[in-house]
């Protein structure tokens, strides 16, 4: 019992040096070379309209159905950086590799040395071999606490804080090691999940989906299309909870409909953006929804609603970058999944597989 109370005494002192004055006063000097006092700021709305949107849509005289260049382009988006990764290390939890971190943002986690333990490589040398938890950190619980005042003296170094916790996890089902503030997965490399619904109708032998098109207040992607409904994964709650959910926040979708989204797969993919590195997967589902049935916002997250053609959207993802990036992905695999896509078509196969070009686990 001696050595508990110590362990735990020990722990309350890491978290109060965490917390003084002084230490966040030394964070706060410092600044990331790639993240500047402007990226904290929102995003520029997108700079175009639903007329310009439908405009591309219905255009029908273009001939580019069977070129899949432009879905491609969209995967493409998503996966950028992939030369880079050598520039990031490995972060360990309990000997699992839970995430990657750029071995120039370790440098500013070396002022919390009582939270991380940067770990030099082979040979004795000067480099950062990966990253790990300090030891007196036992618990998931403790986890969150001590890496939550981290993210909160680094301040602007990750803008765009949610206050929405992600589960830390080795992969998909696995015990959660912590749980991490959304904004700042990325920059610690972490996995990832969300949910994204296809809501579409089905009149007279034509599909059409429901698209979304963003607040032009959203800090993130303001004024892009959209699904009907998606959000992130975050810890304790199941993937179907969270589409229902979702579906009553984002598009006034009852219970009793929302309960028909059909879990068809997913996709993922890895992104490198300076010290970010984003390793998504997302759950994808469908539902078909009454013909009649009209979508509202309620939590002001969307503009407006449209209800479009599934080959017009097919359009918008070819030929514009009008869509949130990855959204193309969920709607490629829908356009797959229900035909639009001909097997026939140069590609198919390389354009299928890329849908899950991250590590989907």
């Amino acid at each position: 019992m001696a050595a508990i109370a110590t362990s735990f005494s020990a722990a309350a002192a890491a978290v109060a040096r965490r917390r003084s004055p002084a230490h966040i006063r030394l964070v706060a000097r410092r600044r990331l070379p790639f993240c500047t006092a402007a990226s904290a700021a929102p995003a520029a709305a997108a700079g175009f309209s639903w007329a310009d949107a439908l405009r591309v849509a219905s255009d029908t005289g273009v001939g580019d159905e069977s070129d899949l260049s432009g879905y491609f382009q969209k995967v493409d988006i998503c996966n950028r950086g992939l030369d880079k990764k050598g520039q990031f290390v490995e972060f360990l939890v309990e000997d699992q590799v839970v995430g990657y971190i750029h071995k120039g943002f370790t440098q500013h986690l070396r002022d919390f040395h009582d939270v991380f333990t940067i770990v030099s490589g082979h040979n004795g040398n000067s480099n950062v071999g990966h990253v790990t938890l300090h030891p007196s950190l036992r618990t998931p619980e403790d986890r969150t606490l001590a890496i939550g005042d981290v993210i909160k003296g680094l301040g602007e170094l990750i803008p765009g804080i949610r206050n929405e916790l992600y589960p830390v996890t080795s992969s998909y089902g696995m015990p959660v090691y912590f749980s991490l503030e959304r904004a700042a997965a990325p920059y610690f490399g972490i996995k990832a999940y969300g949910v994204h619904m296809n809501g579409y109708i089905e009149k007279d032998g034509e599909k059409s989906l429901w698209i979304g098109k963003r607040s032009d207040v959203k800090q993130t992607y303001p004024g892009m299309l959209d699904h009907l409904v998606a959000g992130g994964l975050p810890y304790g709650i199941s993937c179907k909870e969270n589409i229902i959910k979702e579906c009553e926040e984002e598009a006034g979708i009852p219970r009793s409909m929302s309960t028909n989204a059909t879990s068809v797969g997913a996709v993922s993919y890895m992104d490198i953006d300076g010290f970010r590195y984003k390793r998504d997967v997302l759950f994808c589902y469908d539902l078909r929804l009454p013909v009649d049935f009209v979508p509202n916002n309620e939590d002001g997250e969307v503009d407006s609603f449209r209800l479009i053609p599934v080959s017009h959207a097919a359009n918008i993802i070819r030929r514009t970058n009008f869509f949130k990036a990855n959204c193309n992905l969920v709607i490629l695999d829908f356009l797959f999944r229900h035909g639009y896509v001909d097997p026939d078509c140069n590609g198919y196969l390389k354009l299928l597989t890329s849908l899950r070009g991250g590590d989907c686990s």
